[in-house]
This record gives C-alpha cells, structure tokens and sequence, in this order.
C-alpha cells in the first residue's frame, strides 16, 4: 500500500472529525469575537516550526481548533471589505469536489463538471439581465477583469503575435484597484488608465469621459475600452451603464463592467444596473453576493469567438478531437486558466439547495440593513453619514472627529470584538465603513454597530 493512501474508512473517521468541528465552528457564530484576539507572533509560533519527517496522522487533526480559533469568523457582525459570509451547503459540495479532483479543462476531463459550469454560467447570466452571454467561474474579480481588459485588448489593439502596444482605458476615479494591475499586466501600461472624475453620487462624469476621449484622439492615442462600474468598492455607486455603453459605442471602445461587487444584486434591483445588457464583459463574484465560499468568481462576455481569438493556444496534447459542441467543447479556448478546480459544484448545488427566490430573499435583506444603518447613523447626532446609500456599503464618520480620531476609532472598534467594520477614503475624509453582503445579520447586528462605535468612542 503507497504510504500516502488511506483507506475508506480512515477517511470516514478523518472527514466526520472535521466535520464535527465545522458544526460547532458553525453554531459559535452568534456569540464568537467577530475578530480574534490574537497576535502575527502568535500565529507565527503555532502554526510554524519545521516539517515533520514522519507523519503525525490522527495527531495533525489536533492542530485543526487552533486554526479555527485563530481565524476570523464568517459571523453575522463581520462587516468588512466585501466579503460574502459562505453557505455551508456550498463548503459541503467544495469537499465533495475535492474528493472527486476532477480538472475542469474540458467537457472530456470532466463531463459533469463542465456542463454543471455552464449551467450555473447560464442561470447566473440569465438572472441578471444577460441573457445569451458565455463565460466561466475564475478565481474572482481581478481575474476576471484582466481576463475581459485582455479580451478589450485583442479585440481593438490586438498584441498575442506581435506584443502590446499602450492602449487607453477609461475607467471612474472610484475604479477598483484591479484595473490598473489589469493594465500593467496586459502591457498597456497604467501611465494609459485615465481616471474619469465622478459626479456627487459618485458615478462617473459622462461629458468628462468625451473630453478625455477627444483629447486622446486629438493627441493621436489609440483607446480600447471603457470600465463601467457595477457597485464601486467604496461606496457601490453604480454608474450610468446605459450612457457609457453609448459613448463606447460611438467610439468604437469595447465595454467592460466590473460588476464583482454589486451586479448580482440585479436580480432584486434590476432597474439600479440599467444598461449591463450593453456591456461586451462584465465580472461577478459569487463569493461575495451569492454567498458561496471562496474562490467563486465569474466572467461573462457577449461574444465566444472574440474569447476564443484572446486565449485559444493549444499544444497537441490538449486538442480537442471532435467536433460536437457539447462533448467538444474546452473551457481553456476562453478562458486563461487551464488547470481548474470543479468550483461551480457549491454554487450549482447551493442554489439547488435553497432556490434562487431565497438568495434574492438574502440580498434584498442585505439592502435592507444598509437602510437600517444609514437611518442610524442619520439619527446619532456624534455621527455623520458620508455617501448615498446605493446598495449595501454605508460610510461615515465621527463628527466632531478628524481623520486621526476616526482611525483609532475603528482599531478600538475592531479590538471591542462585538462587530467588525473596515475604512474607506471619502473626499479625502477618513471613514468607517460597513458592508452587508452576509445572510447571517440580523437587525440587532445593524444596531450593534452604532452600539459600538459609540461606545469605543469613550474610550480612545
């Protein structure tokens, strides 16, 4: 017997362990510290030290509560970034995948796995208003943004034979911070990112996005896209989809829409993402507004054969030998991944499992607790709200605070325990954040908040 195999049964008694410590990893979420308290030299210690020559078996399963207890928690009072609180039926079908290890190159490396993607892919698009579009699941929105600025790339400044030359892209001063990485790595150059200014709503100027245009165009530079924003990080302003997608029309520039944030909420407020229709590209993560674990992220585009011209390179022994389109078809023709894990299982079985009513049933409920903390904050006079409430994410401020005061505020915020908020720059203003995309909130985790914050303001 290899030394590595185990059998059935070792198995059976190792997954059960785990998943005994999952079930009550899982019913702590109401009570745990939403941050732990712990220390990078702490962390460094337990989880360090050198390899271990012969194996611990059993024994190495003892290290897993430290791992959890040392982790920070998918609790409903987690209010950072934006991240999605994972569904368990999901973490369920990611073991499953697992066990199966099957490679998700092609429909003949894993027939089940491949057409179960382009299931979800399907339903995905179809939900938010896209329907007809192509794509793939990817490691989440900055792949798929650089995955559909290559696809913008190719199809106006095309560089796969000869190399890249600078292209112009457009894109809100609110941008995610993927795009110009996007840009450095397509060999476009960030020097070519123009940053359009935005309006108080903080979308972006459309008649400043002509200016730049023909400012380009006079000066003899060659533009290839525009980026659209779906839900910005900071704020999730949504900008003007159905104007951008006009103005790249008549310029001819290919329409991309980083939509990893706020686009899947189309389906409770479709008429908030007017215009996604029009776009060529667009990214989503499930892992954050569908909940799912990571990694979950998504590329839709409009047209398979403008895919297939960007990333289509194949050496003998990965051509396809028919020409059926479900049996031959090779996700590695559209996509820049070709080892792939089989991530759309969780998601499949994750919205088989509950149904599509509950996850907008879910995010509705999210849109709903950034209303109920806009309200607060409005009614606290020591408060002041910073931003439109557009979807989910509600910044602020201490008022009588400056930038300094509102920074300890947050550590102070964040060492109490009870929730945890991030920090965004608002007009150049220091603020607190707080970002719902997590079904386990309730409304008393939305009045812990203003709870906390108060209460830490006494004390820093």
């Amino acid at each position: 017997m290899n030394p590595l195999e185990i059998s059935p049964e070792e198995f059976r008694d190792v997954s059960l362990h785990v998943t005994e410590l999952a079930t009550e990893f899982l019913r702590s979420l109401d009570t745990v510290r939403a941050y732990p308290e712990v220390s990078g030299a702490e962390t460094a210690r337990l989880f360090g030290g050198p390899v271990p020559e012969d194996g611990l078996g059993g024994e190495a399963l003892e290290a897993l509560e430290k791992v959890l207890a040392c982790s920070r928690p998918p609790t409903g009072r987690f209010f950072g970034y934006v991240l999605g609180s994972g569904d368990p039926i999901g973490a369920v079908a990611d073991l499953l995948a697992s066990v199966m290890n099957n490679n998700v190159t092609a429909w003949r490396s894993s027939p089940s796995a491949a057409s179960i993607e382009q299931t979800v892919v399907t339903w995905i698009a179809n939900a938010i208003g896209c329907k007809g579009f192509r794509g793939s699941l990817c490691g989440g929105g900055s792949s798929a943004n650089l995955m559909g600025l290559a696809m913008a790339r190719e199809a106006k400044l095309s560089a796969n034979e000869t190399g890249a030359r600078p292209g112009i892209v457009y894109a809100s001063s609110e941008v995610h911070m993927s795009i110009p990485k996007a840009l450095a790595m397509l060999g476009l150059g960030r020097q070519n990112l123009r940053l359009i200014p935005v309006d108080n709503d903080f979308r972006m100027n459309i008649d400043a996005l002509r200016r730049a245009i023909e400012e380009d165009r006079r000066a003899g530079k060659k533009a290839i896209a525009v980026v659209g924003n779906g839900g910005t990080v900071n704020t999730a302003a949504i900008d003007n989809l159905t104007a951008i997608a006009q103005v790249a029309h008549e310029y001819d520039l290919w329409f991309h829409v980083d939509g990893a944030y706020g686009v899947l909420a189309a389906p409770v407020a479709p008429e908030k993402f007017k215009g996604i229709e029009l776009a060529d590209s667009l990214s989503l993560d499930p892992h954050k507004w569908l909940y799912q674990p990571l990694d979950c992220g998504m590329l839709l585009y409009r047209d398979g054969a403008i895919a297939r011209q960007t990333f289509a390179y194949s050496g003998d022994y990965t051509k396809v030998l028919t020409a059926d389109p479900v049996e031959g078809f090779a996700f590695f023709e559209e996509s820049m991944e070709l080892s792939r894990r089989f991530r759309a299982l969780k998601l499949w079985l994750s919205i088989r499992y509950h149904g599509l009513a509950a996850f907008r049933a879910a995010i509705q409920n999210d849109l709903d607790h950034a209303q109920l903390l806009a309200e607060l904050v409005r009614k606290e006079p020591k408060l002041e709200l910073l931003t439109p409430v557009t979807l989910s994410a509600v910044c602020w401020k201490w008022r009588d605070g400056d930038d300094e005061f509102n920074a300890r505020l947050l550590k102070r915020v964040i060492q109490r325990g009870r929730v945890y908020i991030s920090n965004a720059t608002i007009r150049g203003q220091f603020a607190l954040r707080a970002c719902f995309v997590n079904h386990r909130t309730k409304d008393r985790d939305v009045r812990a908040i203003v709870e906390e914050v108060i209460a830490a303001a006494g004390e820093v």
